[in-house]
């Protein structure tokens, strides 16, 4: 038996409940899981059908990007995922996907601000979109920038507390400690997403909600206050 099953099981676990929560249409989209102790992460083959996929198809790959175990091709977007596990430490795994109203945000070139406390639960502000990528980063190591232009723009911010991004003219990546809490998050940004877009119809100049209420909803749920739920 492989000694990396247990993420192999999980990162599977994990792909398969995007299509199954409308997240992906094709085989767009991907998750990654990593073991952060031994450098390592598995991750989507590139371009299998969730259909057909099985534990023992993902693929491993260490944080330098070599390919560890697996005979199949990694996703193409590894890299990305690679940048952002050596980028934001804390985090396990890795959901990319073009789920369609995030996606619009993302196309607009503007953030998913925060409108309301479904979003609040999940998200400490605003989700923050990225710059535009160059001419030089797109014709260059194209999914490496991809994931630099992200770690850029959170300068300033915590991916712990904002576990999402919309990468300008692409589409959202999420962020979590496990694979299945960072498809949650991805379910949730496609939420918000459409909940906000709904709110810009019906009031163009909707403005975010009040920073007590954002703090009242986030931290009721995350950090060392929390009360919501089960211990």
């Amino acid at each position: 038996m492989s000694s990396y099953a247990q993420i192999k099981e999980e990162c599977y676990e994990a792909n398969l409940s995007l299509p199954r929560l409308g997240l992906v249409d094709l085989t767009f989209g991907n998750v990654s899981v990593a073991d952060p102790e031994r450098a390592v992460f598995g991750i989507k083959p590139s371009g299998v059908d969730y259909a057909v996929l099985r534990p023992e198809d993902i693929v491993i790959v260490d944080y330098d990007g070599k390919q560890i175990e697996g005979t199949l091709r990694y996703s193409s977007d590894t890299p990305t995922h690679r940048c952002l596990f050596r980028a934001f430490p804390g985090i396990r795994a890795v959901v990319h996907t073009h789920s369609r109203n995030a996606v619009s945000f993302a196309q607009a070139g503007r953030g998913i601000p925060c409108f309301g406390t479904t979003h609040a639960d999940y998200f400490y502000g605003e989700v923050p979109v990225t710059r535009p990528m160059t001419p030089e980063e797109i014709q260059g190591a194209y999914e490496w920038e991809t994931g630099n232009v992200i770690a850029e723009r959170f300068k300033g911010l915590n991916p712990l507390e904002i576990p999402a991004v919309l990468v300008h003219g692409h589409g959202p990546f999420t962020w979590g400690p496990t694979g299945a809490k960072a498809v949650e998050t991805a379910f949730a940004l496609e939420i918000v997403a459409e909940m906000a877009m709904k709110a810009l119809q019906l009031n163009p100049a909707a403005a975010p909600i009040a920073r007590p209420l954002l703090d009242k909803h986030f931290l009721r749920k995350h950090g060392a206050g929390a009360y919501y739920g089960q211990k």
